[in-house]
């Protein structure tokens, strides 16, 4: 096993500094989007940039990009959270009490103030 491998700084650095500026521009984006550009959709994007962004962290600046087991471990958890995610969207979406509910339905008037009774109003 050779241990006097040439490592080239300058070029890795260049590396670091192209992420460096893709987490900037991503972090800007986070800021503008929703003000600006798809904004019916505004917490699937956000949460698509946060991913990103983590992706991008764990690859370079965790060392993490040559590593195959961690990186399908990586790809398969992203995939669990957004299946669940999913499926909690679909069960919110398709509630069958939400009639019966107190939490989905909003009240339809105030209750009338207390007053008191008239028997009590002439002692």
């Amino acid at each position: 096993m050779d241990t006097n491998v040439k490592v080239d700084y300058q070029a890795e650095k260049g590396g670091y500094y192209k992420v460096l500026i893709g987490l900037l521009v991503l972090t800007a984006v986070t800021f503008i989007q929703p003000t600006m550009f798809l904004t019916e959709n505004i917490f699937g994007i956000q949460l698509l940039i946060g991913l990103i962004k983590a992706l991008m962290i764990l690859f370079y600046y965790m060392h993490l990009k040559g590593e195959k087991l961690i990186g399908w471990s990586v790809v398969f958890s992203v995939f669990l959270v957004i299946f669940f995610f999913l499926v909690v969207i679909y069960d919110v979406s398709n509630f069958q009490f939400a009639e019966e509910s107190h939490i989905t339905n909003s009240p339809k008037s105030a209750p009338a103030a207390h007053s008191a009774p008239e028997a009590h109003a002439e002692h």
